[in-house]
């Protein structure tokens, strides 16, 4: 009989009661993928809309997880020796195939980015996809430059704190970050924010009574519900990158540009994949982290058979940070 694994299987959209914690054979590396033993992976809401049924193209039953990190258990193309640390993201994970909520997962050596480091695992598992969305948003999204202006809506969102740590790191950057929740506000100071907003659905005048013009960037994680403000509050040739819809809304309904967009404001948006996180880019910030020099906003830590309340805390919308679970 054949190796197995401790693996969460979603067998069809519903409540936590669908995440099954079932034994399966450990899967074998086809050509050009990568066997990786997981350690730790962090929770996102790509995997509650999934689990809630509004992600779309799924296949039933599916191990969940777009992001992972551990260590090479095999690599038939010699690229990665056994052992090595890696992390992994994206291309698929947990919707096309099987993805990181298991005790092993293969994935295409493409979307491996080695890292080495001495923290603890449930550190590193907080931050592949964070990391990478954050930098690929700041970078590629709003080419954010050291002195300038970033809001950030959504800032108590994994995602979001990130951004402000990465942001700081640019130099010279001031950020304000929202928050529905006054008690999160020290949590957004902790991770260098300058300026917190409390927001109740409108914060344009607030931006404005810090950075008259607007900000010169603003990364909106929240979702088309808040966009427009977002928008207002960011200056005449500045940049509003929509990354997020933690609000689970993303369709803008009748879209009409010139009644939408506010003059000359500037409106992209980002999704990323490993490519976008280069490995000297995770490697840095790893370092930055273990000499203390960045923060990793970490919330609480779970164990694999504890799936179902690590889900249920992050639908209720309560955590002040990354969570993870380690195996």
């Amino acid at each position: 009989m054949g190796r197995t694994m401790r693996a969460v299987v979603l067998e069809a959209p519903g409540p936590v009661e669908h995440l099954l914690l079932r034994e399966l054979p450990v899967p074998e590396p086809e050509d050009g993928w990568v066997r990786i033993r997981v350690k730790a992976f962090g929770l996102n809401r790509s995997e509650l809309h999934t689990r809630l049924g509004l992600a779309e193209g799924m296949v039933f039953p599916r191990v969940l997880g777009i992001e992972a990190t551990g260590v090479v258990d095999a690599d038939p193309s010699g690229t990665f020796a056994p052992g090595h640390q890696v992390a992994t993201m994206m291309g698929g994970m947990g919707r096309t195939f099987d993805g990181g909520y298991a005790e092993f997962t293969c994935v295409p050596v493409g979307q491996v980015v080695p890292f080495a480091s001495d923290l603890d695992w449930s550190l590193l598992g907080a931050v592949p996809e964070m990391v990478q969305t954050a930098f690929g948003s700041l970078t590629t999204g709003l080419d954010l430059r050291p002195g300038q202006t970033l809001l950030v809506r959504g800032g108590t969102s994994s995602v979001g704190m990130a951004a402000a740590v990465l942001a700081k790191r640019i130099g010279g950057v001031t950020v304000l970050s929202t928050t529905r929740d006054a008690g999160k506000a020290q949590a957004l100071k902790d991770v260098g924010v300058d300026h917190v907003l409390i927001d109740d659905g409108e914060v344009a005048a607030q931006v404005r009574a810090v950075v008259p013009d607007g900000v010169d960037a603003a990364l909106e994680l929240v979702g088309t519900p808040t966009l427009p403000d977002t928008l207002r509050s960011t200056r005449v040739h500045g940049t509003v990158c929509f990354t997020g819809m933690l609000s689970d809304e993303w369709i803008v309904k009748d879209f009409y540009p010139i009644g939408y967009l506010p003059t000359g404001v500037r409106l992209t948006a980002y999704t990323g994949d490993a490519k976008d996180l280069p490995a000297e880019v995770l490697q840095a910030f790893l370092d930055d982290v273990a000499a203390g020099r960045a923060v990793v906003p970490l919330d609480r830590v779970f164990g694999i058979e504890e799936i179902r309340e690590a889900h249920a805390f992050m639908e209720s919308g309560g955590a002040k940070g990354k969570l993870v679970v380690v195996l």
